[in-house]
Protein backbone atom coordinates (compact mmCIF):
# COMPACT_ATOMS: atom_id res chain seq x y z
CA UNK A 1 0.00 0.00 0.00
CA UNK A 2 1.45 3.60 -1.13
CA UNK A 3 1.85 5.67 2.06
CA UNK A 4 0.90 9.29 1.31
CA UNK A 5 2.08 12.38 3.43
CA UNK A 6 0.39 14.92 4.53
CA UNK A 7 1.84 18.25 5.73
CA UNK A 8 -0.53 21.64 7.16
CA UNK A 9 -2.34 23.22 9.37
CA UNK A 10 -5.36 21.48 11.60
CA UNK A 11 -7.81 24.22 13.47
CA UNK A 12 -10.87 24.31 15.27
CA UNK A 13 -13.97 24.66 12.47
CA UNK A 14 -16.53 27.37 14.71
CA UNK A 15 -19.52 27.14 12.46
CA UNK A 16 -22.97 28.52 12.93
CA UNK A 17 -25.56 26.62 12.98
CA UNK A 18 -27.31 25.30 9.74
CA UNK A 19 -28.00 29.14 8.36
CA UNK A 20 -27.66 31.15 10.60
CA UNK A 21 -25.66 33.94 10.41
CA UNK A 22 -22.80 34.86 13.47
CA UNK A 23 -25.34 37.59 14.83
CA UNK A 24 -27.96 35.23 15.13
CA UNK A 25 -26.22 32.66 16.01
CA UNK A 26 -23.86 34.49 19.22
CA UNK A 27 -24.43 34.41 22.28
CA UNK A 28 -24.55 30.59 21.81
CA UNK A 29 -23.69 27.38 21.21
CA UNK A 30 -21.20 26.86 17.73
CA UNK A 31 -20.61 23.71 16.07
CA UNK A 32 -17.18 22.41 16.99
CA UNK A 33 -15.29 20.26 14.29
CA UNK A 34 -11.45 19.67 13.52
CA UNK A 35 -10.57 20.91 9.40
CA UNK A 36 -7.65 21.91 7.74
CA UNK A 37 -6.75 20.98 4.05
CA UNK A 38 -4.06 18.97 4.25
CA UNK A 39 -5.42 16.85 7.41
CA UNK A 40 -8.95 17.21 5.14
CA UNK A 41 -7.25 14.94 2.66
CA UNK A 42 -5.48 12.53 5.37
CA UNK A 43 -8.29 11.80 6.96
CA UNK A 44 -9.94 11.14 3.12
CA UNK A 45 -7.35 8.48 1.92
CA UNK A 46 -7.23 7.01 5.47
CA UNK A 47 -10.86 6.53 5.78
CA UNK A 48 -11.01 4.89 2.06
CA UNK A 49 -8.53 2.62 3.56
CA UNK A 50 -5.08 3.95 2.29
CA UNK A 51 -1.65 4.65 4.35
CA UNK A 52 -1.98 8.41 5.40
CA UNK A 53 -0.34 10.08 7.59
CA UNK A 54 -0.53 13.56 8.75
CA UNK A 55 2.13 16.07 10.02
CA UNK A 56 1.92 19.20 11.89
CA UNK A 57 2.63 21.55 14.87
CA UNK A 58 0.23 21.87 17.67
CA UNK A 59 0.30 22.91 21.18
CA UNK A 60 0.31 20.84 24.21
CA UNK A 61 -3.18 20.93 25.64
CA UNK A 62 -6.60 19.11 26.30
CA UNK A 63 -8.23 20.39 23.16
CA UNK A 64 -5.18 19.64 20.44
CA UNK A 65 -5.34 16.14 22.44
CA UNK A 66 -8.87 15.71 21.33
CA UNK A 67 -8.21 17.08 17.44
CA UNK A 68 -5.16 14.21 17.59
CA UNK A 69 -7.82 11.91 18.87
CA UNK A 70 -10.55 12.51 16.10
CA UNK A 71 -7.41 12.06 13.18
CA UNK A 72 -6.59 8.69 14.88
CA UNK A 73 -10.36 7.38 14.90
CA UNK A 74 -10.12 7.68 11.40
CA UNK A 75 -7.04 5.96 11.00
CA UNK A 76 -4.36 8.46 10.27
CA UNK A 77 -1.06 7.95 11.18
CA UNK A 78 -0.05 11.18 13.80
CA UNK A 79 3.11 9.68 15.36
CA UNK A 80 5.06 12.93 13.56
CA UNK A 81 2.39 15.53 14.90
CA UNK A 82 4.90 17.91 17.01
CA UNK A 83 3.43 19.42 20.57
CA UNK A 84 4.96 22.25 20.90
CA UNK A 85 5.10 25.10 23.88
CA UNK A 86 4.44 27.76 21.80
CA UNK A 87 2.09 28.13 19.55
CA UNK A 88 -1.74 28.33 19.21
CA UNK A 89 -4.54 25.99 17.77
CA UNK A 90 -5.61 27.86 15.31
CA UNK A 91 -9.62 28.70 14.60
CA UNK A 92 -11.73 29.78 11.66
CA UNK A 93 -15.37 30.81 12.12
CA UNK A 94 -17.75 29.85 9.08
CA UNK A 95 -21.24 31.26 8.25
CA UNK A 96 -22.74 29.14 6.01
CA UNK A 97 -24.21 30.73 3.00
CA UNK A 98 -27.32 29.77 1.03
CA UNK A 99 -29.44 30.65 -2.07
CA UNK A 100 -27.73 34.08 -3.52
CA UNK A 101 -26.12 34.88 0.01
CA UNK A 102 -22.60 33.29 0.23
CA UNK A 103 -20.72 31.86 2.90
CA UNK A 104 -18.41 33.60 4.82
CA UNK A 105 -15.18 32.79 6.63
CA UNK A 106 -13.20 34.43 9.54
CA UNK A 107 -9.78 33.17 9.97
CA UNK A 108 -8.14 33.55 13.67
CA UNK A 109 -4.94 31.26 12.84
CA UNK A 110 -2.17 34.59 13.78
CA UNK A 111 0.84 32.90 15.90
CA UNK A 112 -0.32 29.12 15.63
CA UNK A 113 2.06 26.16 16.54
CA UNK A 114 2.88 25.24 12.69
CA UNK A 115 3.11 29.26 11.68
CA UNK A 116 6.09 29.31 14.23
CA UNK A 117 7.89 26.48 14.39
CA UNK A 118 10.80 26.06 12.41
CA UNK A 119 12.31 23.40 9.56
CA UNK A 120 14.82 21.86 11.66
CA UNK A 121 12.05 20.99 14.67
CA UNK A 122 11.06 18.37 12.37
CA UNK A 123 12.13 15.19 11.74
CA UNK A 124 12.26 15.01 7.71
CA UNK A 125 13.78 11.53 7.60
CA UNK A 126 11.36 9.80 9.54
CA UNK A 127 8.58 11.84 8.32
CA UNK A 128 9.18 10.89 4.89
CA UNK A 129 10.70 6.98 5.65
CA UNK A 130 8.60 4.69 3.26
CA UNK A 131 6.61 7.49 1.04
CA UNK A 132 5.50 7.81 -2.50
CA UNK A 133 3.86 10.95 -2.30
CA UNK A 134 3.75 14.07 -0.24
CA UNK A 135 0.65 16.29 -0.18
CA UNK A 136 0.73 20.21 0.44
CA UNK A 137 -1.72 22.93 -0.61
CA UNK A 138 -1.42 26.65 -1.48
CA UNK A 139 -2.83 27.61 2.27
CA UNK A 140 0.23 26.57 4.14
CA UNK A 141 3.02 28.99 2.80
CA UNK A 142 0.00 31.45 3.11
CA UNK A 143 0.07 31.14 7.24
CA UNK A 144 3.25 33.10 7.99
CA UNK A 145 6.86 33.58 6.27
CA UNK A 146 8.20 30.83 9.12
CA UNK A 147 5.22 28.32 7.27
CA UNK A 148 6.28 29.57 4.12
CA UNK A 149 9.97 28.39 4.33
CA UNK A 150 8.97 25.12 6.11
CA UNK A 151 7.12 23.78 2.90
CA UNK A 152 9.82 24.89 0.64
CA UNK A 153 12.41 22.81 3.18
CA UNK A 154 9.67 19.83 3.37
CA UNK A 155 9.61 19.90 -0.59
CA UNK A 156 12.76 19.69 -1.45
CA UNK A 157 13.43 17.19 2.18
CA UNK A 158 10.61 15.01 -0.51
CA UNK A 159 12.05 15.74 -3.74
CA UNK A 160 15.31 14.32 -2.62
CA UNK A 161 14.40 11.54 -1.40
CA UNK A 162 12.31 10.40 -4.69
CA UNK A 163 9.13 11.42 -2.93
CA UNK A 164 6.50 12.67 -5.56
CA UNK A 165 4.82 16.22 -4.41
CA UNK A 166 1.20 16.65 -5.28
CA UNK A 167 0.38 20.25 -4.52
CA UNK A 168 -3.19 21.31 -4.03
CA UNK A 169 -3.70 25.21 -5.19
CA UNK A 170 -5.76 26.76 -3.02
CA UNK A 171 -5.75 30.42 -3.09
CA UNK A 172 -7.09 32.23 0.14
CA UNK A 173 -6.57 35.98 -0.22
CA UNK A 174 -7.30 36.73 3.42
CA UNK A 175 -4.19 35.08 4.37
CA UNK A 176 -1.76 36.32 2.18
CA UNK A 177 -0.68 39.07 4.65
CA UNK A 178 3.09 38.47 5.78
CA UNK A 179 4.89 40.93 4.07
CA UNK A 180 2.84 44.11 3.59
CA UNK A 181 2.15 46.08 1.80
CA UNK A 182 2.71 43.35 -1.19
CA UNK A 183 -0.53 43.04 -2.10
CA UNK A 184 -1.88 38.99 -1.17
CA UNK A 185 -2.25 37.99 -4.72
CA UNK A 186 1.19 39.01 -5.59
CA UNK A 187 3.01 37.43 -2.81
CA UNK A 188 1.04 34.25 -3.17
CA UNK A 189 1.91 34.19 -6.62
CA UNK A 190 5.81 34.82 -6.32
CA UNK A 191 5.82 32.68 -3.41
CA UNK A 192 3.90 29.60 -5.24
CA UNK A 193 6.43 29.87 -8.18
CA UNK A 194 8.85 29.38 -6.42
CA UNK A 195 7.64 26.00 -5.17
CA UNK A 196 5.86 24.63 -8.76
CA UNK A 197 9.36 23.49 -10.09
CA UNK A 198 9.38 20.78 -7.43
CA UNK A 199 5.84 19.58 -8.17
CA UNK A 200 4.55 16.30 -9.97
CA UNK A 201 1.20 16.70 -9.85
CA UNK A 202 -0.92 19.94 -9.76
CA UNK A 203 -4.27 20.16 -8.30
CA UNK A 204 -6.66 23.40 -8.09
CA UNK A 205 -9.95 25.11 -9.13
CA UNK A 206 -9.66 27.21 -12.50
CA UNK A 207 -9.84 30.29 -10.43
CA UNK A 208 -7.17 29.19 -7.65
CA UNK A 209 -4.69 28.27 -10.12
CA UNK A 210 -4.86 31.85 -11.90
CA UNK A 211 -4.50 33.81 -9.14
CA UNK A 212 -1.52 31.84 -7.59
CA UNK A 213 0.48 31.54 -10.62
CA UNK A 214 -0.39 34.87 -11.97
CA UNK A 215 -1.87 33.24 -15.50
CA UNK A 216 -4.35 34.33 -17.56
CA UNK A 217 -8.06 34.18 -16.96
CA UNK A 218 -9.58 34.08 -20.41
CA UNK A 219 -8.41 30.31 -21.54
CA UNK A 220 -10.42 27.23 -21.69
CA UNK A 221 -9.17 24.93 -18.60
CA UNK A 222 -7.96 22.43 -21.04
CA UNK A 223 -5.58 25.72 -22.50
CA UNK A 224 -4.81 26.37 -18.75
CA UNK A 225 -3.64 22.42 -18.09
CA UNK A 226 -1.47 22.86 -20.97
CA UNK A 227 -0.29 26.21 -19.67
CA UNK A 228 0.29 24.85 -16.26
CA UNK A 229 2.39 21.57 -17.91
CA UNK A 230 4.29 23.84 -20.19
CA UNK A 231 5.36 26.39 -17.52
CA UNK A 232 6.60 23.93 -14.65
CA UNK A 233 7.88 21.11 -16.51
CA UNK A 234 8.33 18.60 -13.73
CA UNK A 235 4.81 18.25 -13.70
CA UNK A 236 3.66 15.23 -14.99
CA UNK A 237 -0.38 15.51 -14.91
CA UNK A 238 -2.56 18.71 -14.14
CA UNK A 239 -6.25 18.31 -12.16
CA UNK A 240 -8.41 20.58 -12.26
CA UNK A 241 -11.65 20.76 -10.59
CA UNK A 242 -14.61 22.34 -13.05
CA UNK A 243 -17.31 24.20 -10.92
CA UNK A 244 -20.47 25.85 -12.27
CA UNK A 245 -21.78 28.27 -8.94
CA UNK A 246 -25.80 28.90 -9.46
CA UNK A 247 -25.76 29.78 -5.99
CA UNK A 248 -24.77 29.28 -2.81
CA UNK A 249 -26.45 25.89 -2.32
CA UNK A 250 -26.86 24.52 -6.04
CA UNK A 251 -23.60 24.02 -7.57
CA UNK A 252 -22.31 21.92 -10.79
CA UNK A 253 -18.95 19.81 -10.36
CA UNK A 254 -17.03 17.88 -11.98
CA UNK A 255 -13.08 17.73 -13.23
CA UNK A 256 -10.08 17.31 -15.64
CA UNK A 257 -6.96 15.63 -15.47
CA UNK A 258 -4.54 16.42 -17.98
CA UNK A 259 -1.45 13.71 -18.58
CA UNK A 260 1.56 15.18 -19.84
CA UNK A 261 3.37 11.88 -20.96
CA UNK A 262 0.44 10.61 -23.28
CA UNK A 263 -0.65 14.27 -23.98
CA UNK A 264 -4.30 12.98 -22.97
CA UNK A 265 -7.37 14.68 -21.18
CA UNK A 266 -9.70 12.72 -19.37
CA UNK A 267 -13.00 14.21 -17.90
CA UNK A 268 -15.48 13.40 -15.25
CA UNK A 269 -17.87 12.86 -14.81
CA UNK A 270 -17.90 12.98 -18.50
CA UNK A 271 -17.00 15.40 -21.39
CA UNK A 272 -19.39 17.93 -21.35
CA UNK A 273 -21.48 16.98 -18.34
CA UNK A 274 -21.12 18.11 -14.67
CA UNK A 275 -23.00 16.35 -11.39
CA UNK A 276 -25.77 18.37 -10.45
CA UNK A 277 -26.00 19.31 -6.76
CA UNK A 278 -28.81 21.72 -5.79
CA UNK A 279 -28.84 21.16 -2.62
CA UNK A 280 -25.50 21.56 -0.34
CA UNK A 281 -24.96 20.77 2.85
CA UNK A 282 -21.77 21.60 3.64
CA UNK A 283 -19.18 23.07 0.52
CA UNK A 284 -15.90 23.68 2.81
CA UNK A 285 -13.56 20.16 1.80
CA UNK A 286 -15.09 19.06 -1.52
CA UNK A 287 -11.91 19.84 -3.36
CA UNK A 288 -9.52 18.48 -0.30
CA UNK A 289 -11.97 15.08 -0.90
CA UNK A 290 -11.64 15.40 -4.78
CA UNK A 291 -7.93 15.58 -4.08
CA UNK A 292 -7.82 12.61 -1.55
CA UNK A 293 -9.95 10.92 -3.97
CA UNK A 294 -7.38 11.50 -6.62
CA UNK A 295 -4.10 10.42 -4.88
CA UNK A 296 -5.94 7.63 -3.71
CA UNK A 297 -7.02 6.27 -6.81
CA UNK A 298 -3.46 6.45 -8.76
CA UNK A 299 -1.87 4.47 -6.03
CA UNK A 300 -4.72 2.16 -6.28
CA UNK A 301 -4.03 -0.34 -9.24
CA UNK A 302 -7.02 -0.95 -10.50
CA UNK A 303 -8.57 2.67 -10.17
CA UNK A 304 -5.18 4.43 -11.45
CA UNK A 305 -6.41 4.54 -15.41
CA UNK A 306 -6.16 8.18 -15.70
CA UNK A 307 -9.90 8.75 -17.05
CA UNK A 308 -10.95 6.30 -13.96
CA UNK A 309 -9.00 8.12 -11.54
CA UNK A 310 -10.26 11.76 -12.65
CA UNK A 311 -13.89 9.93 -12.56
CA UNK A 312 -13.05 8.64 -9.10
CA UNK A 313 -11.93 12.12 -7.79
CA UNK A 314 -15.02 13.96 -9.08
CA UNK A 315 -17.47 11.49 -7.39
CA UNK A 316 -15.79 11.82 -4.05
CA UNK A 317 -15.97 15.86 -4.42
CA UNK A 318 -19.45 15.67 -5.15
CA UNK A 319 -20.30 13.55 -2.29
CA UNK A 320 -18.57 15.65 0.24
CA UNK A 321 -21.13 18.23 -0.58
CA UNK A 322 -23.72 16.06 1.48
CA UNK A 323 -21.29 16.20 4.80
CA UNK A 324 -21.38 18.39 7.50
CA UNK A 325 -17.79 19.32 8.36
CA UNK A 326 -14.35 19.32 6.44
CA UNK A 327 -13.80 15.47 6.12
CA UNK A 328 -15.56 13.53 3.80
CA UNK A 329 -17.08 10.56 5.05
CA UNK A 330 -17.92 8.79 2.09
CA UNK A 331 -16.91 4.99 1.41
CA UNK A 332 -15.13 3.72 -1.46
CA UNK A 333 -17.76 1.88 -2.62
CA UNK A 334 -20.21 4.61 -2.22
CA UNK A 335 -17.94 6.89 -4.62
CA UNK A 336 -17.95 3.70 -6.87
CA UNK A 337 -21.62 3.46 -6.65
CA UNK A 338 -21.48 7.12 -7.73
CA UNK A 339 -18.78 7.04 -10.71
CA UNK A 340 -21.15 3.77 -11.92
CA UNK A 341 -24.60 6.18 -12.07
CA UNK A 342 -26.02 5.73 -8.78
CA UNK A 343 -27.18 9.37 -8.91
CA UNK A 344 -30.58 9.29 -6.97
CA UNK A 345 -29.47 9.46 -3.59
CA UNK A 346 -32.58 6.74 -2.76
CA UNK A 347 -32.84 5.37 0.56
CA UNK A 348 -30.50 1.85 1.17
CA UNK A 349 -33.21 -0.31 3.13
Amino acid sequence: MSRVVAFGEIMGRLAAPGFRRFQQAMPGALDVTFAGAEASIAASIAYLGGDASFVTALPAHAIADACVADLRSLNVDTRHILRTAQGRLGLYFLEAGANQRPGNVIYDREGSAVAITPAGAYDWPGIFAGAEWFVISGITPAISRNAAEVARTALREATQRGVKVACDMNYRSKLWQWEPPLPPRELATRTMRELMPLVDLFIGGREDAEAMLGLSGTCASEDLALEIGKQFTRIQRVALTLREGVSATHNNFGGLLYDQASDQFSYAPEPGRLYPITNIVDRLGAGDAFTAGLIHALTTPELAAPQTAIRFAAAAGCLAHSIEGDFNYSTREEIEALMNGAATGRVKR
